[in-house]
Parts: structure tokens; C-alpha cells; sequence
């Protein structure tokens, strides 16, 4: 469990890190490119459109990722819970048994 969300973690900071990087350099292609003012703005608001799109396609899969951990967390926790009341009870009914055959060994005596 713990390797796969590992795994996309490195996949999520890939695709981040190159994300940032292709904004980076479309800006700068933007920038240094020979158009005219308002050609550039418009290059440059597409650009940000496309980047807050890809920001909140990262930001959706985290939130599902959340999600999804939260959900196994709960499941963990619910079995953890119930093996550890049925270790409890074990523990009263063996308590209870031994109670009773010191008892009887006291009668006897």
C-alpha cells in the first residue's frame, strides 16, 4: 500500500515538475517572441488558462488520492478495532476461567 502511494507520488511530482517547467518556458517563448502587444496578452492569458486547467486537473486527482486514503484508513482501523476487542474479550473469558479454577482449587483444599 505504502509503495503505490509512493509511486504516484513521484509520478504527481513528475508531472508537476514538468507542468511548471512547460509554463516556464512557453512564457519565456512568449516573451521573447516577435509579436505585437496584444498578440502576446492573448498567448500569455491561453497560457494561464491551460496552466490553471492542468492546476485543477493535479488538484482533483489529489483530493480523489484524499480520498481514497482516508477511506483505507477507516477500513484499517475498523479491523484493527474489532481484532482488538475480540483479543479483549479473549482476555476476560481466559481472566474468568482462571478465576474459576483457582476457586475450585481453593474448595478442594
Amino acid at each position: 500500500m505504502s509503495n503505490n502511494n509512493d509511486d504516484r507520488s513521484v509520478v504527481l511530482c513528475f508531472l508537476t515538475g514538468m507542468g511548471i517547467g512547460a509554463f516556464v518556458g512557453a512564457a519565456t517563448a512568449l516573451l521573447l517572441a516577435p509579436k505585437s502587444g496584444r498578440e502576446t496578452r492573448d498567448d500569455i492569458k491561453h497560457a494561464a488558462d491551460d496552466a490553471r486547467a492542468k492546476a485543477d486537473k493535479v488538484i482533483h486527482e489529489l483530493s480523489e488520492s484524499g480520498e481514497e486514503l482516508v477511506k483505507k484508513s477507516k477500513e484499517i482501523l475498523e479491523t484493527t478495532k474489532a481484532k482488538v476487542q475480540q483479543a479483549v474479550e479473549s482476555g476476560k473469558e481466559t481472566i474468568a476461567r482462571k478465576k474459576e479454577a483457582v476457586a475450585g482449587e481453593k474448595e478442594e483444599s
